[in-house]
């Protein structure tokens, strides 16, 4: 009877302690708030280059109204540097893109981004895309080769959908 009522105590006080800690488990939320307060959806995803480096990709519209899109990778801060401006490459098959490096001119304080990290006008490549077709990223100097899954490729896609 003892052993069984200690059971129960032990049992309630576990469950307890996952309700009420609930609230303060830490989950990444795909809205966030801009500079106007304004709430806005992105994606974010960590990958792995071919050469087992972890990069954090994060697409965003530049504003609530725009349809124009804002791709940032970050990489682990001090592990690299990266150069600006470096454009960045991005295939599909025989479809190859260009992508203008933006960091530098971005309305916020440049330098709230560290030296791992960049942005990049992805409006041009959001324009073309019409398949969740695997992508492939490379930076020069900094990225030689970074999958793109096909998952990732149709959340970007839903949110240009999202934006008109």
């Amino acid at each position: 009877m003892r052993n069984s009522f200690r059971l129960i105590i032990s049992c309630l006080l576990i469950c307890c302690f996952f309700f009420t800690s609930a609230n303060k488990s830490y989950a990444d939320s795909k809205v966030t708030s801009n500079d106007q307060k304004k709430e806005i959806k992105r994606s974010i995803e960590s990958l792995k280059d071919l050469d087992y480096q972890t990069w954090q990709i994060i697409v965003y519209p530049s504003s609530k109204e725009s349809k124009n899109f804002i791709l940032r990778i970050v990489g682990y801060p001090g592990s690299l540097r990266i150069d600006h401006p470096t454009n960045l490459l991005v295939n599909s098959g025989r479809k190859t893109w260009d992508l203008k490096d933006i960091t530098k001119n971005i309305k916020t304080k440049p330098e709230t981004l560290n030296d791992s990290a960049a942005e990049f006008d992805m409006s041009s490549l959001m324009a073309e895309l019409d398949r969740n077709r695997p992508l492939r990223i490379g930076l020069p100097g900094v990225i030689n080769d970074l999958p793109i899954p096909p998952y990732l490729v149709s959340e970007w896609r839903s949110l240009a959908q999202e934006n008109d």
